[in-house]
């Protein structure tokens, strides 16, 4: 029991220390907001259209597969690092047969990741142009296009 003690008392003295410090540096700070500061920080750029549009799901997937084989490639270095161990090879004559068949399986495995985004088509970066579908409306292309037209001068 007095060991839950000294855990709670831990964890009281870090939230009551955070709050008073993030309470402390609320007090302290300046607060000047102006439109320049608001506004959204596009890489030094100024801001053009709105922020809030739907972005293709392409990027997110070859970021997350990136970060994945990345965070496993970091799986490497360990083994490397030991793989020759001296200490580990005297304890067991066949510790460099199975470290070395463990990575392959291990890079097999990702090599087996790597083919079927491959195959699902996640690391091709080119649009699939949907095909066109014809246009069932009374109201004649032309008029569509005058109204594009219009908008998109609206905006220039």
């Amino acid at each position: 029991m007095e060991a839950f003690a000294y855990v709670a008392a831990f964890l009281l003295a870090g939230i009551l220390f955070l709050a008073i410090i993030l309470t402390l540096a609320k007090w302290i700070r300046p607060n000047r907001p102006n439109v320049e500061k608001l506004s959204t920080y596009e890489s030094g750029e100024a801001p053009v259209g709105n922020a809030n549009i739907r972005f293709n799901p392409r990027f997110y997937l070859i970021a997350l597969m990136f970060v994945l084989f990345e965070i496993e490639l970091i799986f490497l270095f360990p083994w490397a690092s030991v793989f020759h161990h001296s200490d580990l090879e005297k304890s067991s004559s066949s510790w460099s047969t199975y470290a070395l068949v463990e990575m392959f399986i291990f890079v097999g495995i990702l090599a087996l990741g790597l083919a079927l985004a491959w195959v699902k088509g996640y690391v091709d970066w080119e649009k699939n142009v949907p095909p066109e579908i014809p246009n069932d409306s009374p109201i004649p292309d032309h008029a569509y296009h005058k109204i594009r037209e219009k908008y998109r001068t609206q905006k220039n």
